[in-house]
């Protein structure tokens, strides 16, 4: 098995910031390359309808293995970002104007692929009015057209720069789970996320279950960035205070020198720690393993998630 390399050159951007050594993998987040039939026929008809894949954009390491059991996590609106979060492998710059065919061909790829569930994300697009909020609810409505029983997920921008009525707009096309990543502590985002604020993007979910409190609301932090246990344990506190359902915890890796670096690995036992402490304060589901990232086995998930919530309802 060998790592995933992804060139430095790909961020003009960050040539700027000094060079974070890259520490050496241990076994339990090494993966496969990327390859084979399954893998080779996602990646065709991903390049067939000219569409961009977060698997791909953010250097995922699970992209082997999903790609080869057909699932794809898609990004709409274009691969530049108007963000420069330090831990993040997509390009930052001037996106181009929105495609506005794009929805029908991530349809149309939705039911080539017979997906049961899929998910959809994005760049954050900050030059547009409504953070692109009527892209994402067009997509939505193409895809339930399509491919009525396929249920959405989402994993949507913090519209921190759109015009009221953004996240209302995405609410109403009715996604089955809205994902918006905290990605890591508060304290961190100076460093980490700086174009985001911590309790904007939690009052973001809690919002959409005031909205529509039948939608599934999920996020997610990675760890080894530097933070603290009772910092991630305050964070899932947070979390529960704004409804949210589905947590999920992965191993940050950095995508090149350029980006922040990697203060430890977390090993497996410490992930099932925090996956026990998020089960003990009422999560529904948590996903809490080194190569754990928002849409790895999200299908799967989901189902549980669903069922999670009807036995809970069952019980009172």
């Amino acid at each position: 098995m060998r790592d995933l390399k992804i060139p430095a050159q790909r961020h003009p951007e960050k040539a700027h910031r000094p060079d974070n050594a890259q520490p050496k993998k241990p076994d339990w987040i090494r993966v496969k390359a990327p390859g084979g039939a399954g893998y080779n026929e996602t990646r065709r008809i991903m390049r067939e309808h000219k569409l961009v894949t977060v698997c791909e954009e953010a250097g995922c390491p699970n992209v082997g293995e999903c790609w080869s059991q057909g699932h794809a996590t898609m990004m709409i609106m274009g691969d530049i970002c108007t963000r420069g979060c330090t831990f993040c492998n997509i390009a930052t710059g001037r996106p181009d104007t929105l495609d506005v065919f794009e929805p029908g061909r991530v349809a149309d790829s939705v039911q080539k692929l017979g997906l049961k569930h899929v998910v959809i994300t994005s760049v954050d697009r900050d030059d547009l009015d409504d953070g692109g909020a009527e892209h994402f609810a067009q997509t939505i409505r193409a895809i339930r057209h399509r491919s009525p029983e396929t249920t959405i997920e989402i994993l949507t921008p913090d519209f921190l720069k759109s015009k009221p009525g953004a996240l209302e707009t995405v609410v109403a096309a009715l996604p089955d789970v809205f994902n918006h990543n905290l990605e890591t502590v508060p304290g961190l985002y100076p460093t980490v996320r700086p174009g985001a604020r911590y309790f904007h993007s939690l009052r973001l979910l809690q919002r959409v279950k005031e909205l529509d409190p039948h939608i599934f609301t999920k996020s997610g932090i990675m760890v080894g960035l530097g933070e603290e246990r009772q910092q991630v344990v305050q964070v899932m506190d947070d979390m529960r205070a704004a409804d949210i359902d589905f947590l999920t915890i992965g191993q940050y890796l950095q995508p090149t020198p350029k980006h922040h670096r990697v203060d430890r690995f977390v090993t497996p036992d410490e992930f099932a720690s925090y996956e026990k402490a998020a089960f003990g304060k009422g999560f529904l589901m948590v996903s809490a393993t080194p190569l754990t990232r928002s849409s790895y086995h999200a299908g799967d998930d989901f189902a549980r998630l669903r069922a999670a919530r009807e036995a809970k309802l069952a019980n009172g």
